[in-house]
């Protein structure tokens, strides 16, 4: 099939990936512009940008799909469906009704559970066992289209957003391989959403990252795995920041909020608003995450001292 692909990050270049080794006609790729990124703020080619130029693909970065000449460049392609993952972009409705199959959107949610920007940290914020892969026939609404394939996976008690987002990325790369397999026997069919079941996966602010720690000890350990990597749970601690990445959600009751109750080789115990949390990785500002051994090894921390929630103060740099 002709094919544009548009999309960004290594979640879209999965995708892009698998439909060149699927042996589709990639007519043509959009992707981001380069931003600048890292400690040196140098402007970064996007994973897709990467692969399209590793394979030799024609490939446009426009900062909008509104202009009538990338409109007329990319009708001009005459292209059978695009594809669409994490691009970061609105499609007008004016791209949405070039390819002559329409545009598919490979969405990392089981829809309409968790339209938006944020499905994977949401659903593991909100203690979801399970997620998936959506795709979508695209709309002019957000996330709102037919539903044409979905599979599902189990969000495990350790996943992060990075391992979940990982293997979600593989399963998205297959399911639009299947999709565009069955478009082609004509054998794919949209189902429309019920949308009274539909909530929105919010872009991630970090502000949100702050621990509080008059929340369960389930909460907040899944708080540090939705917001690991990026922009990673944080914490203050001596008038400091501390980022905390791995955690354990550990039943019992003592102390106060925000209180270390215990200090042993296995980490640092502190209560919650119901039950404990074992610091299990940490790191403080302009360090390297390490073990809470290793940091306790550096920092003596007795039991009574207490992590401070506060009022949502900038978060600390990495």
């Amino acid at each position: 099939m002709k094919i544009i692909f548009a999309g960004t990050p290594v979640f879209a270049a999965a995708a892009l990936d698998e439909l060149i080794r699927a042996g589709h006609e990639i007519v043509m790729v959009l992707t981001q512009p380069d931003r600048p990124a890292g400690r040196g703020m140098k402007a970064a080619a996007s994973a897709v940008k990467l692969l399209a130029e590793q394979h030799h693909l024609a490939l446009l970065q426009p900062l909008t799909l509104k202009a009538a000449g990338i409109q007329q460049q990319l009708q001009a392609l005459h292209a059978d469906v695009m594809v669409v993952a994490a691009y970061g972009l609105i499609l007008p409705q004016a791209v949405l009704d070039i390819p002559r199959l329409g545009c598919l959107n490979i969405h990392a949610s089981l829809l309409p559970r968790w339209r938006g920007a944020a499905p994977i940290q949401r659903a593991i914020l909100a203690g979801d066992r399970e997620t998936g892969i959506t795709i979508m026939q695209m709309d002019a609404g957000l996330d709102t289209g037919g539903i044409l394939l979905m599979h599902s996976i189990e969000i495990t008690p350790e996943d992060t957003t990075q391992s979940l987002h990982d293997r979600l990325s593989l399963l998205g790369a297959q399911s639009i391989a299947e999709a565009l397999a069955l478009l082609q026997q004509e054998k794919l069919f949209a189902a429309a959403q019920d949308g009274t079941q539909a909530c929105y996966a919010a872009k991630i602010t970090k502000a949100e990252a702050e621990i509080d720690w008059r929340q369960s000890a389930q909460q907040i350990d899944r708080l540090v795995r939705a917001f690991n990597p990026n922009p990673g749970a944080y914490t203050h601690f001596r008038d400091a920041g501390l980022k905390i990445w791995q955690t354990k959600a550990i039943d019992g009751r003592a102390g106060k909020p925000g209180e270390v109750v215990a200090v042993d080789q296995a980490g640092i115990t502190v209560a919650c608003g119901a039950g404990l949390l074992l610091l299990e990785m940490v790191q403080k500002p302009g360090g390297k995450k390490m073990s809470a051994a290793d940091f306790l090894a550096g920092n003596r921390v007795q039991p009574g001292e207490c992590f401070m929630t506060a009022l949502h103060p900038a978060a600390p740099h990495d």
